[in-house]
């Protein structure tokens, strides 16, 4: 397996190989072991090879499997995977902790020989020695663990970076296609204002020599009427590019795509009035995009809840998300998200209000008045 970097090609060791070469080892480690072993030692080495191969799976099945090798053989390697196993897979550093005690107890155990006391240096490096064999695959299997997640953490900061880049670029391509728009609107009507002028005053003159005048000048303000739409439909479409060419803009119906692709496991219930107007549910959309925006950015591995109300005196909608499963990083942020939701909140005469719930997580609540349910004329 191969990962493109900004370096090169980085080559991977497939996950495969991996378990091979350590359930090679362990079974070297085994071998070298048996010779005068009885019948206990060769089932407790036989059990603990074949424990290994679930030990991605069930890793803590795997683990106790394999201790009875402590205490009927000499080898050592297999429950040292095994204890590697559960440290790259546990976030529980008591339970973790527990294991490590076992191996160096079952380790150091009297059925392993006393231990030789009367040497002072001969004792302490036994001791360091048992130390380092509970220990040291824990620390191993925590810093895997702790590797893999800021690698997660990483992907979804870069992905959430990427989303907010196209946020601003959409924002930037909105406030030109809003002048477009306006330059539009000055020229076209005033161009459809002459020729509805031309057109009265055709209306009113007799049949003769101006009535030809008339008619070229309504023909010729009609052309260049054309020819300025022509040129802002093109401009609008070059601004927009192919993935966003006069796209429309959001609303309800299309909440559930919106939350089926964020990449968070989300839940939506409820419903607003079917007459709330594009304001309305603009202002809906954004504010979840907004919200599981945040979530994959400050709660990694949290989930999401979207709940749609509205009463007799409001409508709006909640989005409360459960506390991060997965170590954070310290991002720096303005906050420039929720100050453009309160913004539009205020514009629609509505609020908005965030911030941590008891149980750990967040919650943002958009709140907008009744009377917006009615569709506007």
């Amino acid at each position: 397996m191969t990962e493109r970097t900004g370096a090169g090609t980085k080559h991977r060791v497939p996950a495969w190989a991996g378990d091979v070469a350590l359930i090679g080892l362990a079974v070297l480690d085994a071998w070298l072991g048996l010779e005068h072993a009885g019948t206990e030692s060769v089932v407790a080495v036989g059990v603990a090879i074949l424990a290994l191969l679930v030990r991605r799976r069930h890793p803590y099945v795997s683990f106790v499997l394999t201790l009875p090798m402590l205490v009927f053989s000499l080898s050592i390697v297999a429950v040292l995977v095994a204890l590697y196993s559960v440290a790259e897979k546990t976030r529980d550093r008591r339970l973790l902790t527990l294991c490590s005690v076992m191996v160096i107890v079952g380790y150091s155990g009297p059925w392993n020989g006393p231990l030789d006391v009367e040497s002072g240096r001969s004792a302490l490096i036994d001791v360091i020695y048992t130390l380092m064999m509970g220990s040291a695959p824990a620390v191993l299997g925590q810093l895997v663990q702790a590797r893999r997640d800021l690698t997660l953490r990483l992907k979804e900061i870069d992905e959430a970076r990427d989303h907010e880049r196209l946020l601003t670029e959409q924002s930037i391509l909105a406030k030109e296609r809003a002048q477009l728009a306006r330059e539009m609107h000055d020229v076209v009507s005033h161009q459809v204002s002459l020729i509805a002028v031309q057109a009265g005053v055709l209306q009113v003159t007799p049949a003769g020599p101006d009535t030809k005048d008339v008619a070229s000048a309504i023909r010729r303000l009609s052309v260049d009427t054309l020819d300025e739409l022509r040129h802002m439909v093109a401009l609008l479409r070059a601004s927009g590019g192919a993935a966003t060419d006069l796209a429309p803009q959001p609303t309800l119906a299309v909440l559930p795509s919106l939350v089926a692709n964020s990449g968070i496991e989300t839940t939506i219930e409820g419903e607003l009035p079917a007459d709330v107007d594009a304001a309305t549910q603009r202002a809906v959309y954004r504010t979840v995009q907004e919200a599981l925006t945040n979530v994959r950015k400050h709660a990694p591995g949290a989930t999401a809840a979207v709940h749609l109300w509205h009463h007799d005196d409001g409508m709006g909608v909640t989005i409360t998300n459960s506390p991060p499963t997965r170590p954070t990083l310290a991002l720096p942020s303005a906050q420039h998200g929720l100050i453009g939701l309160r913004e539009r909140a205020e514009l629609l005469d509505g609020t908005l209000a965030a911030g941590p719930t008891p149980g750990g997580g967040y919650r943002v609540q958009l709140r907008l008045p009744a009377a917006r349910g009615q569709q506007t004329g």
